[in-house]
């Protein structure tokens, strides 16, 4: 079981910190979907947190979309993603139930051994059809207010997928798909529940990919001494946040956390000067390195620097080459 902790003496809510925790276990694949979230007894042993505060964690985790209640058995992780297969429409899927499942695995290992599309297309015509014509046309969204992680997941798809990617401010996705004919949207996890409300009557299917979970750099956190200083750089307000309030539920005040995004140079220099480690994504990474360099000579010890090469992890990245056709 994750291992969640709770700052008991901290400003940010129990409710919070506990709600956070899980959303990022959950957009970081560690509860994938159908699994069982621990009962609130079992919670509530972990964390010495209410059974009450648990179960309204719950309801907020409800809201949001990402887990469901099943009655007498517990709350699971909600299998987003993949309804799209149910919009397949032709009379061959409905008389046959199951066809859509048996035909897509199929075609999956068809092209894990290096068989074209092309190939495949006279035996899964169906199938094959309808992932060219989603193909044509990849939307990734976030919500405005924070552009910046659309900004990360489109850049690293680009470059993994080596085709063009539209970012959607998720606020305006519905009236960007009311102007295609086909397409696949993508976004993290942390979104997915709004995303396919969007496109749930619309001719896109929604794949969610899963973001790297940090284990190692927090493992690093572990180490650093009391009163330390962390910084944290990204394209993405919204990570950052996160991440300090995972951070403090893990350090509590040991250690000060310091964040900024990409363009705030200000609080870069600052942070370059204080810091002990300052971990950032793979596109802030030559901005902290030549502020760094800047500032060598006023630097009595320099803070180590880590980037984060990939947020999108590898098992998400190959899912889209396969659902894309370009695998």
């Amino acid at each position: 079981m994750v291992d969640f902790q709770i700052k008991a003496d901290s400003d940010i809510p129990a409710s919070n910190q506990l709600f956070n925790q899980i959303r990022f276990a959950i957009a970081s694949g560690q509860f994938p979907p159908g699994h069982r979230l621990p009962s609130t007894r079992q919670l509530a042993m972990q964390t010495g947190l209410h059974r009450n505060t648990i179960s309204k964690v719950y309801r907020q985790l409800e809201d949001t979309g990402l887990v469901e209640a099943q009655a007498g058995s517990g709350i699971y992780v909600k299998a987003q993603g993949h309804k799209w297969v149910s919009k397949l429409k032709s009379p061959i899927f409905e008389k046959y139930p199951n066809a859509s499942n048996i035909v897509k695995r199929s075609l999956d290992e068809l092209l894990s051994q290096g068989c074209s599309l092309n190939e495949a297309r006279e035996m899964f015509l169906i199938q094959i059809d309808w992932r060219l014509r989603c193909s044509a046309r990849v939307l990734v969204t976030a919500p405005s207010y924070d552009l910046g992680i659309g900004q990360l997941m489109a850049q690293e798809l680009e470059q993994a997928l080596n085709i063009s990617v539209q970012l959607v401010p998720l606020e305006e996705l519905g009236e960007i798909i009311d102007q295609v004919s086909c397409g696949t949207v993508v976004t993290s996890r942390y979104f997915i529940g709004r995303a396919e409300e969007i496109a749930a009557p619309k001719s896109v299917r929604v794949i969610p990919v899963d973001i790297y979970d940090y284990g190692k750099e927090f493992q690093l956190l572990h180490t650093l001494p009391k009163g330390s200083y962390c910084g944290l750089v990204s394209l993405s307000s919204g990570l950052l946040r996160a991440a300090e309030v995972i951070i403090h539920s893990l350090r509590g005040n040991d250690v000060i956390v310091m964040t900024a995004q990409d363009t705030e140079t200000h609080k870069i220099n600052a942070m370059v000067r204080s810091a002990r480690i300052i971990v950032c994504d793979k596109f802030s990474f030559d901005i902290v390195k030549a502020i760094l360099q800047k500032n060598r000579e006023n630097i009595i010890r320099p803070p180590q620097i880590i980037c984060i090469e990939n947020y999108i992890v590898t098992d998400s990245i190959n899912l889209l080459k396969r659902e894309l056709g370009l695998a």
